[in-house]
């Protein structure tokens, strides 16, 4: 017995059945969601700091949509918080390092 005690992607249990194996899992309140798509972040991250492989960005990318919707955002209203940052602040084109304040 194997134990994973981690937030999966929705089509792992039929992949594990494919391979003989008997997943465990279980439906989680909206409030354990949050907090394990929060630690999934994180674990993603992690590796695409690991690798930079762009699969990693994908997967980021999916676990922040998750994010989004159970917060009940979409792209639109996160883009529009971007713009608004990015139009006060700047974005990261110019490739500025701070290095320190004289």
């Amino acid at each position: 017995m194997k134990v994973y005690n981690k937030l999966v992607r929705d089509n792992i249990e039929d992949i594990m059945l494919g391979k003989g194996l008997k997943p465990v899992t279980r439906i989680l309140s909206d409030e354990e969601y949050l907090k394990e798509l929060n630690k999934k972040l994180l674990e993603e991250v992690n590796e695409y700091l690991e690798s930079e492989e762009p699969e990693e960005i994908a997967d980021i990318e999916e676990v922040i949509l998750a994010i989004l919707k159970t917060k009940g955002l979409s792209r639109d209203d996160i883009e529009k918080i971007r713009k608004d940052k990015s139009s006060k602040r700047g974005a990261f084109d110019k490739k500025l390092f701070l290095e320190r304040e004289d």
